[in-house]
């Protein structure tokens, strides 16, 4: 996959505004008096799930074609990525497959089924993780959305 370039982001952020909230910047004139610099914090906690990650999934999820999405989305993830990809697949109207460890949080796991996604339960190692979403693949032919080695999603 190509590294993502200015008008790369440019589309992707055109392709998700429906999608996802403006969440606001603001300052903090003690933090940028200690820094000497002035700071800029984005509120991405008052984003849709919480957090920044439906940007990422959103976005590729939408970038998908018509014949890949048939099939759904499928990830591992403990927590706001399986959500925001859940959410991300309801939007779009396709299945999502998440692989989640056994030890996630009960309000990750109630939010991720809550969009919709099928949760598959596994240990809680990575390698567990990757054996159980390949399983995952090879029975729905689901597309990866990684949580972290994606360039759609970063």
């Amino acid at each position: 996959m190509a590294r993502p370039d200015l008008s790369a982001v440019r589309a992707a952020a055109q392709r998700i505004a429906p999608y996802v909230h403006r969440t606001p910047v603001f300052t903090c004139q003690t933090l940028n008096q200690m820094s000497g610099a002035t700071l800029y914090f984005k509120c991405e906690n008052l984003q849709k799930i919480g957090a920044f990650k439906i940007r990422g999934a959103s976005n590729a999820v939408l970038q998908l074609s018509d014949e890949q999405a048939r099939q759904g989305v499928a990830t591992h993830s403990s927590g706001n990525h399986a959500a925001a990809l859940a959410l991300a697949a309801r939007n779009r109207g396709i299945p999502a497959y998440v692989v989640m460890p056994e030890n996630a949080p009960a309000v990750k796991r109630a939010a991720v089924a809550g969009y919709g996604a099928e949760i598959i339960s596994c240990p809680a190692t990575l390698e567990a993780r990757e054996t159980t979403l390949q399983a995952v693949i090879e029975r729905t032919g689901a597309y990866v959305v990684h949580p972290y080695n994606d360039h759609a999603v970063i």
